[in-house]
């Protein structure tokens, strides 16, 4: 990237110079040109009335005009001849042509009265043919004929053009040096972003980084941080669930080893000591199975791989089904179960998936509860949407750790959590399963005064190709 910044600029910068180059020396010798015309014009008009006011073609004053012709014609490095009315060269300045006949097309077109001037761009000259008049402009009495050469203007342009060469090369160097410096100053920051996504795919989430210059760098800057907070996160949450599901894997295997080494070494085991330890292994088996299906539940519900069943699910009996088969563990805690519906309700979901969502819910509402509380549920829709209400009078959930309970792993009081048997998975699942439905789901809570789960999903399913996979999660 940094040598096609360097050519980029580099390209950018010195073709104008050239450009400018080409059209400035144009520029120049097209203007010089036209100036060594112009003086030409005014000498041929001065030196046309000085041949009428001396008598020139009478044979007076010749010696004066033609010394100032010579003078002229070796200033403007050129040659001019005086050509009377009968096409008599008179005067030649290289004195080759005196006496001659000139019928050349300037000089007819001069004697019809015609002014000419004009570049021959092929000879490198100038070229005027300008008519002698009488005073009263009724008679033309010959023709002044002026050949400048243009050598010395292209010297001119020329020299002009070396120094113009000398400060090119000098801005071609210094364009270099600055695109240099303006590349490393854009890729630097880069190279270093760069440098952090390798650190990172080693495993170093820890290292922030802290761009300075353009706003545009500090937004990147920020934005790689945050994503590395999310990343450092995000892996302090995996370590903590190899750790957790470790130990909840191993526990109740320990428990059972423990206590089938208990039975395997007595002799002649009692009865009711045997169907004692044989439940309790029961109980252990059953928490292993517990903790294995809401990993695989976790797998399942992953958006990316998830199908889902769509059918029209009566959400209401759905409701009470969940209540009904939840409420003998809620009596063991004296917590009461309360269904509240505003209107039948009538949904396109994944019942089963839907089912375990709104489950997770109302378990989590009876686990995280006082003796004596209650868990109400209430039902609601709209012409788009429809909306559970689980709320609680349990311990609440503290304020900072609210965003945060609904990721995978994430546990609030993971002793309390070994105590109630959770695995921490529960609301990931939860909030897998309505997002696979595009719906919505939020958490209003105090500490030591209950909780509220507000779930929105709509009526009706869209497949996820036909509304681009958007889950709305704002509201």
């Amino acid at each position: 990237m940094r040598l096609w910044l360097v050519v980029a600029l580099i390209g950018v910068t010195v073709s104008p110079l050239f450009i400018m180059r080409l059209v400035a020396l144009d520029n120049i010798e097209a203007q010089l040109r036209t100036r060594r015309l112009n003086e030409l014009s005014n000498y041929t008009l001065i030196l046309s009335n000085q041949i009428v006011r001396s008598n020139y073609f009478k044979g007076e004053n010749t010696d004066i005009i033609h010394a100032d012709m010579s003078q002229s014609a070796s200033m403007y490095n050129g040659r001019i001849l005086v050509i009377d009315s009968q096409y008599t060269i008179v005067k030649d300045t290289y004195a080759t042509l005196n006496g001659m006949t000139s019928i050349s097309q300037e000089t007819i077109k001069a004697m019809s009265g015609e002014n000419i001037r004009r570049y021959n761009k092929e000879e490198k000259m100038l070229e005027m043919a300008v008519p002698i008049t009488n005073e009263d402009k009724s008679e033309i009495l010959g023709v002044i004929l002026f050949y400048s050469s243009t050598s010395d203007i292209q010297k001119t342009c020329d020299l002009i053009g070396q120094s113009y060469n000398g400060i090119t090369a000098a801005l071609i160097c210094l364009c270099v040096v600055l695109s240099l410096l303006i590349a490393n100053l854009f890729t630097k920051p880069l190279k270093r972003v760069a440098t952090s996504i390798d650190r990172m795919s080693e495993g170093h989430f820890d290292e922030e980084i802290h761009l300075r210059g353009f706003s545009e760098l500090k937004v990147i800057s920020d934005s790689f941080n945050t994503m590395l907070k999310k990343l450092q996160k995000l892996e302090n949450s995996r370590q903590e669930f190899v750790s957790n599901v470790s130990h909840e894997l191993k526990t109740p295997i320990t428990s059972i080893k423990v206590l089938a080494d208990s039975l395997n070494m007595q002799e002649d085991v009692p009865n009711d000591v045997y169907k004692e330890f044989m439940q309790d292994i029961v109980v252990e088996i059953d928490r292993e199975n517990e903790i294995i299906n809401d990993l695989l539940s976790l797998v399942k519900m992953d958006k990316a791989v998830a199908e889902l069943n769509i059918a029209t699910v009566n959400i209401n009996e759905m409701l009470e089904m969940i209540l009904k088969r939840l409420r003998p563990i809620a009596a063991k805690r004296n917590i009461e179960l309360v269904f509240e519906s505003f209107r039948q309700v009538s949904a396109e979901c994944d019942e089963v998936k839907i089912n375990l969502a709104f489950t997770n819910l109302v378990e989590n509402g009876i686990k995280y509860n006082t003796a004596g509380g209650w868990v109400k549920v209430s039902l609601d829709a709209d012409h788009k949407y429809f909306y559970v209400k689980v709320a609680d009078s349990g311990i609440g959930i503290p304020e900072e750790y609210q965003d945060q309970i609904f990721e995978r792993f994430y546990r609030v009081d993971k002793a309390r959590s070994r105590e109630t048997g959770g695995t921490g998975l529960g609301l990931a699942i939860t909030r897998n399963v309505i997002l696979m439905h595009d719906g919505a789901v939020k958490v209003l809570s105090k500490e030591d005064e209950g909780s509220t789960f507000v779930v929105r999903i709509p009526l009706k399913h869209v497949p996820e190709n036909q509304n681009g996979g958007v889950n709305d999660e704002k509201n």
